[in-house]
C-alpha cells in the first residue's frame, strides 16, 4: 500500500479529517473544488467587507479545545475568541404596532431569570430548572452519544445509564416544541427555548425533545466569537492539516471515486487526472457522493432511498453593508413572528417563502469594527426557506429572491426601529437553496445538513463508512453525529476511530501521538489500511490508541 489517502471536501469535517489521518500516518491529499477552503463554512470578501457565509455562532467550547488538542495544539494559540454580552438580542413581533417587543439575553443568569419573570411571572424559575436539564442533558450527550461511531450501539450505555432509560425514552418520542410547552407559559419565552431547532436544519416540533441540551449552550455555557469571524476556525484548521503535512489543492473538482473490485482507489477530477489511493474520505454532501460520486453498481443509498429522506431547511443569505450606525442591533440578534408554528409549516411542509419571517441578523462590527470599512456596517441577515433548489436558479426567480430581500430588510428595520434601513444599505451577495445546491452539491439545496428529526439522528443517522464499497468513510454533517461546526469536528475523529477499531462512546486521549493508525486494533482489510497507513511514521506499538474514560 502506498499510504495515500484523498479527501474530499474542504469544509471543517474536511479539513479536520485530512489533518488527523496525517498525524496518524497517512499521506493526505485534500481535494476541494472551489478557490479556497471552507465549504459551508465560507468567507466572502468584497469593497472592503468581510463575510461569513455561514455558521457564525461559537458553541460547545470543548469540542474545538478538544480537537486541536488531539493535534497537540491550543485554541487559546488558534483563535482571539471573544465573549459576548449580551449574548444576543430578539424582537419579538407585536399585534399592532411596528415596533417589536426586545429581549437582551446577557452573560448574567440572574439578570435573564429576572427580565424572564418581568415577561411572565413564574417563568424565570422554570427556565432556570429547564437549563439545569439542559446542563445534565449536554453532560450526558458528550459522555455517550456524540463521540461514538454507534458501531456497537449498546456501547453507549453502561450501569450508571440504565436507571435513566425511563426517563429518556420520553426525549426521543416527544418534540422538543412539546417539552418546552409543558414546562413555560409565556410563547415568546417558549420560541427563546425552540429557536436552537433550526440550527439542527428543522423546527421545534419536529425535532426530539433530547436537543433542549442546546439550550445550555447559549443559557449558560455563553457565546463566544472568534475575531475575524468564523471563518477563521477555517483558516486554524488548514493551519493545523498543512502542519501535519496534508497536501490541499484548491480548484480541483472531483466528478468520480474510482472503485475496484469493491474498494476505493482514487478520484478522477473534472480534468480527467486520477488521483490514486489507498482510502477515500468524502465530507461532500452524501447525496452527492453517493448519487453522483459512485457508479450505480457501488451506492449504498442510491437515488431512490433518497425519496423519505429530509433535507433540513435551507435559507436565503444576504450579505449586505451599511452606511453609518446601527446601535438597534446587537452581534446577534433574532426576530421571532407570533404565528411561528405556521411560519415553520409554511416552510417545512408546504414550501412556501414566508412573510414576515422569523429571522436572524448578525452584525460582526458590533464586536470586530474590521469587517467593515470606516463608517459602515457589516450585517447578515438569514431567513429560513424551503429546500427547494430552484429557489433562485432562473433569472426570474433570482430577482424574486432580492425582492424577498428587501422587503425582510424593511421587516427588520420596522421592528427594530430603524426605518432607513434599506436605504442605507447595499447588498453585496445572497445566496439561495439553488446557491447551495450548485456550490456545494446539498441535497435538495439544504442550507445545513440532513435534518435532525428521531430517525435521522444518533445511531440512525447514516453511518460515516460505505457498506458497498471498503475503504470509502464519510465525514460532515450528513453523516453522525450531525450538524454543525463543532459536531463536524467530532465527525473527523470519528473517522479515526472507524479506522482505530475503537467503539468507545468516549473521545480519544490527547494528544494523538504521531502514527497513531498503526495501533489499530480493528480486524480485516480496515484494520490492515489503518495499520498500514500508520507505519510509515511510527514503530506498531503493544497497545491502541484509547479513549478517555
Amino acid at each position: 500500500m502506498s499510504g495515500h489517502v484523498v479527501v474530499i471536501g474542504g469544509g471543517v469535517s474536511g479539513l479536520a479529517s485530512a489533518a488527523l489521518l496525517a498525524r496518524g500516518g497517512a499521506d493526505v491529499t485534500l481535494v476541494e473544488r472551489h478557490d479556497r477552503v471552507g465549504g459551508r463554512a465560507g468567507r466572502l470578501e468584497v469593497d472592503g467587507f468581510t463575510f461569513d457565509t455561514g455558521p457564525s455562532w461559537y458553541l460547545m467550547p470543548e469540542a474545538f479545545e478538544h480537537f486541536f488538542a488531539l493535534l497537540g495544539r491550543r485554541v487559546e494559540d488558534e483563535l482571539d475568541l471573544i465573549d459576548l454580552d449580551p449574548r444576543y438580542q430578539v424582537f419579538f413581533e407585536r399585534d399592532s404596532a411596528a415596533l417589536a417587543d426586545v429581549l437582551e439575553v446577557t452573560a448574567s443568569s440572574d439578570t435573564n431569570r429576572a427580565r424572564f419573570d418581568e415577561m411572565s411571572p413564574g417563568d424565570g424559575q422554570a427556565i432556570a430548572d429547564y437549563v439545569d436539564e439542559a446542563t445534565d442533558l449536554y453532560r450526558l450527550a458528550l459522555d455517550r452519544f456524540l463521540y461514538t461511531t454507534f458501531e456497537r450501539p449498546l456501547s453507549v450505555a453502561d450501569r450508571s445509564l440504565l436507571p435513566r432509560l425511563g426517563s429518556l425514552l420520553p426525549l426521543l418520542t416527544r418534540s422538543l416544541g412539546s417539552r418546552i410547552a409543558g414546562r413555560v407559559q409565556d410563547p415568546r419565552l417558549r420560541q427563546l427555548l425552540g429557536f436552537h431547532a433550526v440550527f439542527l436544519g428543522s423546527s421545534p416540533d419536529r425535532v426530539p425533545s433530547l436537543f433542549s441540551l442546546m439550550s445550555h449552550l447559549d443559557l449558560r455555557d455563553g457565546v463566544r466569537y472568534p475575531r475575524g469571524g468564523l471563518y477563521a476556525v477555517v483558516e486554524a484548521l488548514e493551519r493545523a492539516a498543512v502542519a501535519e503535512g496534508v497536501t490541499i489543492r484548491t480548484g480541483a473538482d472531483v466528478r468520480r471515486i474510482v472503485v475496484e473490485d469493491g474498494r476505493a482507489v482514487g478520484v478522477t477530477l473534472a480534468d480527467g487526472e486520477t488521483l490514486r489511493a489507498d482510502a477515500v474520505v468524502s465530507s461532500a454532501d452524501m447525496h452527492h457522493t453517493e448519487t453522483e460520486l459512485l457508479e450505480e453498481e457501488h451506492r449504498a443509498r442510491p437515488e431512490k432511498s433518497w425519496r423519505k429522506v429530509r433535507p433540513g431547511v435551507s435559507a436565503l443569505l444576504v450579505m449586505a453593508g451599511v452606511e453609518g450606525e446601527l446601535p438597534e442591533l446587537k452581534h446577534h440578534s433574532l426576530f421571532f413572528t407570533q404565528d411561528w408554528d405556521a411560519n415553520f409549516q409554511a416552510i417545512m411542509e408546504r414550501g412556501e417563502v414566508p412573510h414576515p419571517a422569523s429571522v436572524y441578523v448578525s452584525r460582526t462590527t458590533a464586536t470586530d469594527p474590521s469587517t467593515a470599512p470606516a463608517g459602515h456596517e457589516n450585517l447578515v441577515m438569514l431567513v429560513p426557506f424551503p429546500a427547494e433548489p430552484a429557489l433562485g436558479a432562473t433569472p426570474e426567480s433570482r430577482e424574486a429572491m432580492e425582492q424577498h430581500a428587501a422587503r425582510y430588510l424593511d421587516q427588520v428595520g420596522a421592528w427594530a426601529g430603524v426605518p432607513d434601513l434599506r436605504s442605507r444599505t447595499s447588498i453585496k451577495a445572497i445566496l439561495t437553496p439553488s446557491d447551495f445546491a450548485a456550490s456545494l452539491s446539498a441535497f435538495k439545496g439544504g442550507a445545513l445538513g440532513l435534518e435532525h428529526t428521531l430517525l435521522q439522528s444518533a445511531m440512525f443517522r447514516p453511518r460515516n463508512i460505505s457498506s458497498k464499497v471498503s475503504h470509502l468513510l464519510y465525514a460532515g454533517a450528513s453523516t453522525a453525529p450531525g450538524i454543525g461546526v463543532p459536531i463536524c469536528l467530532i465527525s473527523a475523529e470519528l473517522v479515526a476511530k472507524r479506522l482505530l477499531g475503537e467503539t468507545s462512546a468516549h473521545p480519544l486521549n490527547t494528544p494523538l501521538p504521531a502514527g497513531y493508525l498503526a495501533r489499530s486494533r480493528r480486524r480485516g482489510p480496515l484494520g490492515d489500511l489503518a495499520r498500514s497507513l500508520g507505519a510509515s511514521s511510527a514503530p506498531r506499538p503493544a497497545s491502541p490508541p484509547q479513549a478517555g474514560s
